[in-house]
């Protein structure tokens, strides 16, 4: 009796995808050994428990098209479960590693993820996103009423250093917590990047789509929206883990609608439409919100102009521009955009940092000038009071809107130009 032959699929070599993920796994170990300070290291470590977040964050807006103003829930859970593990452990209740607890957190994420999600994805739209931001005002409120289990105000806190240290390893130093971070952020987008490759991940995309043609091809699209929450819900909680044993302490901050917003902001500006943008979107968001707010205290201005910038002229965030530029360069068309673009970016520079000026003597002129009317800016002593400065900032953010409005028109006829090259130049090579 002849066995019939399986059939041989032949799959190539991808080198561009290992050396787009090797590079990332490099970056991630190299980057605190190219900027040793304990700031800095702080600093990463926040930007990667904020990546998986909104990575997680964009499995429901740019993969499923569900706009949710509740993420921070399955996060601020995961991170309150894992507290009580850290504790729980500490005191030897727990036969459980610090390496492994933001399985707890994903866990707990997942299982809030379950609940509500089965409340929250019977509806889509903008139902979906009120019914969304009802959860995380109940979650806070709870917060609050129910302070044996999160703490009240002060929230829960917890020491990540406990047990005896396993090869040297005790989590006391922020390089040895920037690695486990480092570590889960790796296997988080490994993981996340392959669920959005799979029959889930792309029926979510054609829910998102089109959900009335999904459903007509068999689909049940409350049902992939549930998963996909689920799913999102369980990274979420692994963030939320994350962050609670990289501060030590988890409150009712951790699952309010702040928090909630901060990550739907940082996804946006990334660019919800590319797997990567989430990830750009976190390294801005971060920076703005941690290492402005140390230059000046009008740093929420400045955050939410940058988003009502890019939500104008880059709807597609960040990384929407940056691969429209690397397009450009590998058709060889970018020296004809080059001079008209620096001309472009003088014209923001100037105008923006006119723009810094006024804003910053409005801002000391109106809170605080109880403080004396001279403020330290760019490092030099300016009296508020001077018409000069105003004169200078009104000067520069007048030379700069109109320097980018001429070169904006520009600009624009070059780039469509450009583009209408390159759409012709494919159409030809696709014949």
């Amino acid at each position: 009796m002849m066995m019939s032959a399986r059939p041989f699929h032949y799959t190539p070599w991808n080198p561009a995808r290992w050396l787009i993920w090797g590079g990332f796994a490099l970056l991630l170990v190299l980057a605190p050994r190219l900027m040793s300070s304990g700031s800095v290291v702080s600093l990463l470590s926040l930007m990667g428990t904020t990546m998986i977040f909104a990575l997680s964050y964009n499995m429901l807006l740019g993969q499923s098209g569900m706009l949710s103003f509740g993420h921070a829930v399955y996060s601020g859970m995961g991170a309150f479960f894992a507290i009580h593990a850290i504790n729980l452990a500490g005191s030897g209740a727990l036969p459980l590693p610090l390496t492994l607890v933001p399985i707890i957190g994903g866990l707990a994420g997942l299982l809030f993820g379950i609940l509500f999600g089965y409340v929250t994805t019977k509806r889509s739209g903008t139902t979906f996103s009120m019914i969304s931001l009802g959860i995380v005002e109940l979650v806070f409120a709870c917060s609050l009423m129910f302070p044996g289990f999160f703490g009240g105000e002060g929230g829960v806190a917890g020491d990540r250093v406990f047990g005896k240290p396993l090869f040297g390893i005790s989590y006391g130093p922020q390089i040895q917590v920037y690695y486990l971070i480092a570590f889960w952020l790796f296997i988080c987008t490994a993981a996340m990047f392959a669920i959005s490759q799979t029959p889930l991940g792309r029926i979510a995309n054609a829910v998102r789509d089109n959900p009335e043609r999904a459903e007509f091809i068999g689909y049940d699209t409350q049902r992939v929206r549930y998963l996909m929450l689920i799913l999102s819900g369980f990274f979420a909680g692994i963030s939320g883990a994350l962050t609670a044993i990289n501060f030590e302490i988890v409150s009712a901050e951790n699952v309010s609608a702040v928090r909630s917003g901060a990550v739907l902001l940082f996804t946006f500006i990334g660019g919800i439409g590319f797997f990567f943008g989430p990830m750009l979107g976190a390294i801005v968001g971060v920076f703005l919100t941690v290492m402005l707010s140390e230059f000046t205290k009008a740093w929420q201005l400045y955050l939410g102009l940058f988003f009502i910038l890019i939500v104008m002229y880059a709807p597609g965030g960040l990384a929407s521009l940056i691969m429209m530029n690397i397009r450009v360069a590998a058709h060889g068309y970018f020296r004809r955009i080059l001079p008209l673009g620096f001309s472009l970016l003088l014209a923001c520079a100037i105008g923006l940092l006119g723009q810094i000026i006024l804003i910053e003597l409005l801002y000391h002129r109106t809170l605080e000038s109880a403080m004396g009317m001279e403020m330290n800016l760019f490092g030099q002593v300016v009296d508020t009071a001077a018409p000069s400065a105003w004169f200078t900032g009104v000067v520069l953010s007048l030379v700069g809107v109109s320097g980018f409005l001429l070169c904006r028109s520009r600009f624009m006829a070059v780039w469509d130009s450009v583009n209408a090259d390159i759409d012709k130049s494919d159409a030809r090579g696709g014949r």
